[in-house]
């Protein structure tokens, strides 16, 4: 079974405080059929879990950023508001969506550095 980055970090915790995965579904009032999707990276981590982790589990500042980093690169999907976007923006983001799955590593990286271009333009 893969686990995300963040399944990883949470199952060491759970070891680390002799709990099992019911344990930690109750304490973030959530079901073990949910908790386990989430940390398949079937489901994305809800917002509100980097906080109430952090406060159940008494993480440090390090621990926290950790936890963090970790929900990062487990997200299965990224939501983009277009509501104040022009025509020629909102054609690209759907372009974006269209190409994405079949992108590969050398165009990807071409558009990190163009975006990375334009920031450092602000």
């Amino acid at each position: 079974m893969a686990y995300t980055k963040f399944g990883e970090y949470v199952r060491v915790l759970r070891i680390r405080c002799h709990e099992v995965m019911g344990d930690m579904a109750a304490k973030l009032e959530t079901s073990v059929p949910f908790l386990s999707a989430v940390e398949n990276g079937r489901k994305n981590v809800p917002a509100d879990w980097v906080e109430k982790i952090s406060q159940l589990y008494h993480l440090t500042p390090s621990e926290r950023q950790e936890l963090k980093d970790a929900i990062e690169e487990s997200k299965t999907q990224y939501k983009i508001t277009v509501g104040n976007a022009g025509i020629t923006q909102r054609r690209a983001a759907m372009q974006f969506a269209r190409s994405f799955d079949n992108m590969d590593d050398e165009t990807a990286q071409k558009i990190l550095e163009l975006l990375s271009k334009q920031e450092g333009n602000k």
